[in-house]
C-alpha cells in the first residue's frame, strides 16, 4: 500500500488520492462511485463550516499580529493594546459591539476558503495526474518528495487566486483598529471601499502583498509531514507504525501541525503585516533605509549600495522586525494561532465525514432521478472489474518482496 502523506490542505478530502485510488474501486454495487468533485464539494464544506467556528481565534491572532506595526505607524494609548489572546476577545466584546465584533469580514474569509480549497483540489488533481502519466510504472502513488512538491505547486497557485481577497480580509478584521490609529484608513469596511484603498495605496501589485509569505506557508504541510513522521517513529510501537489508530494519527497530526505552525508564524506575521500596511514594501524599505543613513552618517554613495542591495522579500521584513522589535515580536499571538490550527484541524475531520455522506446519499438520488443508475449488465461488469482488482491486489501481496 502507498505510504500515506500527511497534508494540512488534503486533511478535508481525507488523502482522496491516495485512499480512493488505492482502497475505493471505480465501480460499487450501488452504482458509480462518487466524482472527485463530491469529494471536493464536501471537503470545501467541511473547511468552511470550519472555518467559521475557528474564524474569532483568526480574527484576534490577525490583529495581535498588526498591533505593533501600527503603534509605530501612528501612536496608540496604552490600555487599547492587547495584551493576550484573552485580554483581545474581553477588549472586543465590551468596545466593539459584542458577538458580531468577532466576525467582521466572516463572508470574504468563508469565500476565500472555499476557492482556496476548490482550486488547490483541482490544481493537485492535475499536476498530480501529470505526473502519475510521465512515471513508468502504475502504482498508483507517487513518492514522498514528489507528493509534497506537487502539493507545495498547487498551494503556490490556490493561493495566488486567493491572496486579493486575503488583503481585503484582513483589513476587514482590522477595520476597528485602523480606524483608531487613522481615521481615513478605517473610514469604509465594504469590500469595495478597502479594494479601491488598497489601489490607492499600492497600485494593483498591492493586492498580492504578502504573497510570497504564502509560498512559505505553503511548505508548512511538508515540515508537518516530516515531523509526523518522526513523532510516529517516538511515540508507537513498530507495528502500529504502518497503520496507526485513529485517534494516535489525529493526535500525532495535530501535535506535528503545531510545532510546524510554531516555526513558520514569523511569515504568518509578516504576511498580516504587509497586507494592513499602506505602503508597499519598496517605500518602506526606502525610509528604513534614510533613518539608518541619519543615525549612522552613511555618505551619498553607500545608500545608494545599500538599496539596491539589501533583498526586497518577506525574509528581510522578518529580520528587520527581529532587529527592531525584538525575536519575541516575531511569535505575538502564537498561542492564538496554534489553538485555531488544532480545532480547525479537528472540525474540518469531524464536518467533512457528515457532509460527505450526505453528498453520497444526494448523489444517488440524483442518479436514480436522472435514470443514470446502472442496468443488470453494468452491474454484473462493475462486480467482474471489482473481482479482478481483488485477485490483483492478492497476487501482489503474496509476491515475495
Amino acid at each position: 500500500m502507498a505510504q500515506t502523506v500527511y497534508n494540512s490542505q488534503l486533511d478535508a478530502f481525507d488523502l482522496y488520492h491516495q485512499i480512493q485510488e488505492t482502497h475505493e474501486p471505480k465501480f460499487s454495487l450501488g452504482g458509480p462511485a462518487l466524482p472527485a468533485l463530491g469529494h471536493a464539494v464536501a471537503g470545501s464544506t467541511g473547511a468552511a463550516i470550519s472555518n467559521i467556528l475557528t474564524y474569532p481565534l483568526a480574527l484576534i491572532v490577525t490583529r495581535l499580529q498588526i498591533q505593533r506595526a501600527l503603534r509605530k505607524e501612528a501612536g496608540h494609548i496604552p490600555d487599547e493594546a492587547y495584551r493576550s489572546v484573552q485580554d483581545a476577545a474581553s477588549k472586543i466584546y465590551d468596545h466593539e459591539g459584542g458577538i458580531s465584533a468577532f466576525y467582521a469580514g466572516i463572508a470574504s474569509d468563508t469565500a476565500k476558503t472555499i476557492a482556496d480549497s476548490f482550486l488547490f483540489f483541482l490544481a493537485y488533481n492535475f499536476l498530480r495526474r501529470t505526473r502519475l502519466q510521465a512515471r513508468s510504472k502504475s502504482s498508483g502513488y507517487l513518492p514522498v518528495t514528489e507528493e509534497l512538491g506537487v502539493g507545495f505547486l498547487a498551494g503556490a497557485f490556490s493561493k495566488f487566486w486567493t491572496t486579493p481577497i486575503a488583503n481585503i480580509v484582513t483589513r476587514q478584521q482590522a477595520a476597528s483598529m485602523l480606524s483608531r490609529k487613522q481615521p481615513q484608513r478605517g473610514a469604509g469596511a465594504s469590500i469595495r471601499a478597502i479594494a479601491l484603498r488598497i489601489r490607492s495605496e499600492k497600485g494593483l501589485q498591492g493586492f498580492w502583498s504578502g504573497y510570497s509569505a504564502s509560498l512559505v506557508l505553503t511548505l508548512n504541510p511538508s515540515l508537518t509531514f516530516l515531523l509526523f513522521e518522526t513523532l510516529k517513529r517516538f511515540l508507537l510501537s513498530r507495528h502500529k507504525r504502518s497503520d496507526p489508530p485513529p485517534q494516535a494519527t489525529f493526535l500525532i497530526a495535530a501535535i506535528s501541525k503545531a510545532i510546524a505552525s510554531t516555526i513558520t508564524y514569523p511569515f504568518s506575521l509578516a504576511k498580516a503585516r504587509a497586507q494592513t500596511s499602506s505602503r508597499s514594501a519598496n517605500t518602506k524599505d526606502s525610509e528604513n533605509t534614510a533613518k539608518s543613513e541619519k543615525v549612522q552618517g552613511t555618505t551619498d554613495s553607500d545608500s545608494s549600495k545599500n538599496r539596491s542591495g539589501v533583498p526586497n522579500n518577506v525574509f528581510s521584513t522578518i529580520l528587520q522586525i527581529a532587529t527592531t522589535e525584538g525575536p519575541s515580536a516575531l511569535y505575538e499571538g502564537l498561542g492564538g494561532e496554534v489553538s485555531k490550527g488544532f480545532f480547525s484541524h479537528g472540525f474540518t475531520m469531524i464536518v467533512k465525514q457528515y457532509v460527505h455522506r450526505v453528498i453520497i446519499r444526494l448523489y444517488f438520488v440524483m442518479l436514480k432521478l436522472l435514470k443514470r443508475f446502472p442496468n443488470p449488465e453494468t452491474t454484473l461488469e462493475g462486480v467482474k472489474e471489482n473481482a479482478e482488482n481483488v485477485v490483483t491486489a492478492a497476487q501482489r501481496s503474496l509476491r515475495p518482496s
